[in-house]
């Protein structure tokens, strides 16, 4: 199993069509086929030292191997979504795992 979870911050002043143009986009990522699941996700509701909440959106997707995952990067939609979408977050990090 081959895990990659994105992490996206989009400006305060973001406003509530370009929050969901940015969902949208990151929804259009679930129809590639090496995805064997994904989540959609906001910070939770949660408060201790240890949580980072200062993020817009997490996006967890799972793939059965590295080789899914390096062909999800090249594909298409991947890459369409990162051109049209590029320029509604300030930050990205990505945490892959095995």
């Amino acid at each position: 199993m081959f895990i990659h979870h994105v992490y996206f911050w989009m400006p305060a002043e973001s406003t509530p069509a370009e929050k969901e143009q940015l969902a949208t986009g990151i929804r259009s990522l679930m129809s590639i086929e090496q995805i064997k699941m994904s989540h959609l996700g906001m910070p939770a509701d949660t408060n201790r030292p240890v949580i980072e909440r200062s993020y817009t959106y997490s996006w967890l997707a799972v793939f059965d191997t590295a080789e899914d995952e390096a062909k999800y990067q090249v594909h298409p939609t991947h890459l369409k979504f990162v051109e049209t979408c590029k320029h509604l977050w300030t930050k990205v990090i990505v945490y892959d795992s095995i």
